[in-house]
């Protein structure tokens, strides 16, 4: 998927592993699994090309059972120079899980789930380990984009298909949990979007299965995505650069979760009044363009659904993360 302002490559079939090169893994037709009796094996792709870009955020699916983990590195190139590896942490669906803190140099840093470059590159390279017996690799995302166009689609016009379309899903607050709730909005969207699949989650229970133990929270973009692939999703992570764009997903039946941030008084009808990172579902879009959400910020699930005007939502959730969404489906 190319956008203007960011590319995300999926891998997850043999074709697209086709020139990597494999230690203690075997290729499947849909998947990557270690060989019987092996309990380490590794996989380095070919360089993959992209526009230029200076911000990467990995995302995959995987099965790990008892013990088993998975941990993702990539390094970039600019000019004819190859970054270091550097690494997202260890995903597992124990407990355990963390990205990896204290990774910059002059080439870039790496920001829990964001490899931000000092300079623009033109390719990218990753490397995934996977450990334990039965651990398997079901999909590798990679979203690639240029800090500097984010708005680059801000306000594109719209089709209008989708307009009037608002998909069904079950309405959750992160505020109703006293221990913690208050920063859990990202895997309390993330079992919104679960439930409206068909697999009942608790909020409590998702917020436990995506604690990144480094980042010391449940915020972790990469971890949110892999613990919905670990239930049997197809789950990404990806960049859209506009809300026309997001249009073709809910008009497909496909919500998805968001991150915007906003000072007071940017986001009309906002359930609070400021936040420095937030994710909300967007569901669809009310008749005139707007668009509808499951905003877990709200004080209870029965005030959750909450319809935000066009132009100032779209132009928050790019400055601020560059229309960053997660993709669920089955």
């Amino acid at each position: 998927m190319t956008y203007p302002n960011s590319t995300t490559t999926i891998h997850e079939r043999a074709a697209d592993w086709a020139g990597a090169e494999v230690q203690g893994a075997q290729l499947h037709a849909e998947a990557v699994s270690l060989a019987p009796g092996v309990m380490s094996g590794t996989l380095i792709s070919a360089p993959l090309s992209a526009p230029a870009f200076d911000e990467l955020v990995p995302s995959w699916n995987a099965v790990t059972p008892g013990a088993g983990s998975v941990s993702v590195e990539v390094r970039a190139q600019t000019g004819a120079a190859w970054s270091r590896w550097y690494s997202f942490g260890t995903w597992s669906s124990a407990e355990g899980r963390s990205s990896l803190d204290g990774q910059k140099d002059s080439a870039g840093q790496v920001m829990t789930d964001t490899l931000r470059l000092s300079k623009k590159a033109t390719a990218y390279q990753y490397r995934v380990t996977l450990r334990g017996e039965g651990t398997t690799l079901r999909l590798l995302a990679f979203n690639t984009s240029e800090r500097a166009r984010r708005s680059a689609g801000l306000g594109q016009a719209s089709d209008r298909a989708a307009w009037g379309k608002i998909n069904t899903v079950p309405q959750r607050s992160q505020m109703i949990y006293p221990d913690g709730g208050e920063v859990w909005c990202s895997p309390t969207s993330v079992s919104m979007i679960l439930a409206a699949r068909g697999v009942d989650v608790t909020v409590p229970q998702a917020a436990k299965a995506t604690y990144d133990r480094a980042y010391d929270g449940t915020g972790n973009w990469s971890f949110n995505a892999a613990y919905a692939g670990a239930l049997g999703m197809r789950a990404y992570v990806t960049r859209l650069p506009s809300l026309a764009a997001a249009e073709k997903f809910t008009g497909a039946g496909v919500p998805i979760a968001v991150s915007l941030g906003w000072k007071k008084g940017e986001l009309p009808g906002a359930a609070i009044a400021t936040s420095s990172g937030h994710l909300m579902v967007l569901i669809g879009f009310d008749k005139a363009g707007n668009p509808v959400l499951n905003d877990p910020a709200a004080p209870s699930n029965e005030t959750v659904r909450r319809t935000y005007p066009r132009a100032a939502f779209e132009k928050l959730w790019l400055s601020h993360s560059g229309g960053l969404s997660y993709v669920i489906g089955e």
